[in-house]
């Protein structure tokens, strides 16, 4: 046998006898490869723009596809609220229909559903939503394109949040086994980011003010700071609030976008309104509150309000290097280090890049964007590219980094490749063959390629910023560059420098005995929702609604699903 089919064969051999183990305790062989527990726990509806895989951008997509079914795992019952964008082929119409007043007119909005892993995933259908992406090639959730927003967006997640809060008491589900009918006023509502912020004045306005879901709680949860829902002060009779909430959305900024001046800011009133203001890390929240610039302009609200940071966690079912379907060689700890030089050679010849499994490979994988330090990223590569490296980007997002990305490719045609149309099947081929995986944000809430790289056994290089901080240990698991000055408009020399040393640091190790006990502590950790899950239970738990009580201690060991592809 050559070396792959002798790599493929150890590695299959444990699957097939771990999966043998599982079978000879299943009561029943051929029944639900996983176990949904049944608890008494809470009902909890999580609210956002995304949730992956059906609609997703980054991480609020990933974060609503994996930890609800973490909780839905421990007993309890959820909810997630999404918009519907396209027709997914396996959500179904309920038939149920209600009546919301936006921006002062009268809109009809259908419920669509399906249960996955243990979770009532409830799409919001409109024509607001459904035709500004069905079968329109490029068109994005926020914006016909990168950095232009639809000039809709404030009647779109208005919608949202009002039927976000109907679908507990009018939707009558019932395919679970455990849990049947309404979920009823007794819920906790998780609304993610700026688009659902203002659920927890349509929930006092429109509910509670008439003696409805009086037992019911919100927590708010910051994805991105970044982004916050600022718009013209003279919008605010769009939201169709009354006037005392004036002050929870007023905003004073020295910037010009969308108009100078006064302003409204969803996220502010979000924070203010809300029980409890959550974050995806320790280390983010943190920062959150460390000042103007890291906060940008929220910090003394935050800090008014305090705010819990939970690092998250990743699905470990679809990143998985024992089945991943896009990768020709599967492994685990054991094999890793054999693997890794087939893959790093199948992914050399993918992109036209020399083959040698001698030579280490960076990976770079996320939006072409200031935020995300691809410009410092773009300046530092010609100063460490004289090293024994290739690097490999993939990427797209504003045209003018997305041309010096492929600039790279002219100047240096055997050390780097730039990919600027994001292709999936290439992004898995990175993580797993690249021996690096460079993340140079200058915010980074919380992320996954981080944790996707550490659970296929790829050393993290990344900013000392967010949930970077939180997972990625300094010469344990990967390396820290130090924290990146957040001032897009320019490049700092010194964050360039940061780059550099801190690439020189990482592969000053590579084919040594530390580099092989850094990547076996990198895939030896628990990445998964499970103990994430937990700590959000415990969150939850301390809000006090009403008939609220703890989960059981399950596993979410339910098959993938499979979901129609995100829409982007």
């Amino acid at each position: 046998m050559n070396k792959v089919d002798m790599l493929q064969l150890k590695t299959n051999a444990k699957i097939t006898a771990k999966q043998s183990r599982s079978m000879a305790k299943r009561p029943n062989a051929d029944g639900p490869s996983g176990t949904i527990i049944c608890g008494t726990g809470m009902n909890l509806v999580f609210v956002a723009a995304e949730v992956g895989p059906w609609s997703k951008t980054g991480g609020l997509g990933d974060v609503l596809g994996g930890l609800p079914p973490g909780l839905a795992a421990n007993g309890h019952r959820v909810m997630t609220v999404s918009p519907r964008y396209d027709q997914y082929k396996d959500v179904w119409d309920t038939s149920v229909c209600v009546e919301i007043e936006v921006g002062g007119r009268t809109e009809i909005v259908r419920f669509f559903h399906c249960y996955k892993r243990g979770v009532d995933r409830v799409f919001v259908d409109h024509p607001m939503f459904l035709e500004k992406v069905w079968g329109k090639t490029g068109s994005k959730i926020y914006g016909p394109n990168t950095g232009t927003d639809y000039k809709d967006n404030q009647l779109r997640f208005s919608l949202l949040c009002q039927a976000a809060l109907m679908a507990p008491r009018v939707l009558n589900l019932t395919s679970s086994k455990y849990f049947s009918g309404p979920y009823g006023e007794d819920v906790i509502f998780i609304a993610n980011d700026w688009h659902t912020a203002p659920l927890p004045c349509y929930l006092k306005t429109l509910y509670q003010s008439r003696g409805i879901y009086m037992n019911a709680k919100v927590a708010f949860c910051i994805h991105n700071i970044a982004y916050q829902g600022r718009f013209a002060f003279s919008d605010f009779p769009l939201l169709g609030l009354p006037d005392s909430y004036k002050s929870s959305f007023d905003f004073i900024d020295g910037y010009e976008k969308p108009v100078k001046g006064r302003k409204i800011n969803w996220m502010k009133a979000g924070i203010l309104e809300s029980h409890r203001v959550l974050t995806v890390s320790p280390y983010y929240a943190h920062e959150l509150v460390s000042g103007v610039d890291k906060g940008v302009e929220l910090d003394n609200i935050i800090r008014r309000t305090g705010i819990t940071g939970i690092i998250n966690g990743m699905d470990t079912q679809e990143w998985n290097p024992s089945t991943d379907k896009y990768i020709d060689v599967h492994y685990d700890s054991t094999t890793v280090m054999d693997a890794k030089c087939l893959l790093k050679e199948a992914l050399q010849a993918a992109v036209g890049l020399p083959v040698d499994r001698n030579i280490p490979v960076i990976g770079f994988i996320g939006r072409l964007e200031e935020q995300k330090g691809s410009d410092i990223l773009t300046a530092a590569i010609p100063k460490f590219i004289g090293m024994n490296v290739q690097i490999i980007i993939l990427g797209t997002g504003k045209k003018r980094l997305e041309q010096q990305i492929k600039q790279l490719e002219v100047l240096y045609p055997d050390k780097a490749r730039g990919v600027v149309k994001f292709n999936v099947s290439l992004a898995h081929m990175i993580i797993a063959g690249a021996d690096y995986m460079l993340i140079p944000s200058r915010f980074e809430p919380c992320g996954l390629i981080q944790l996707h790289a550490m659970r296929y056994g790829t050393i993290p290089i990344c900013a000392s910023t967010g949930g970077l901080v939180d997972t990625v240990k300094e010469g344990f698991t990967g390396f820290q560059m130090g924290d990146f000055n957040v001032e897009c408009a320019k490049i700092d020399p010194a964050d360039v420098l940061k780059i550099v040393v801190a690439v020189g640091r990482a592969l000053a190790v590579y084919g040594t005995l530390a580099f092989r006990e850094m990547i076996k502590n990198c895939m030896s950790q628990d990445l998964s929702w499970k103990g994430p899950a937990k700590n959000w239970e415990l969150m939850l738990l301390s809000l006090g609604a009403a008939n609220s009580k703890p989960g059981i201690e399950g596993e979410e060991i339910a098959p993938l699903s499979k979901e129609n592809v995100a829409t982007p």
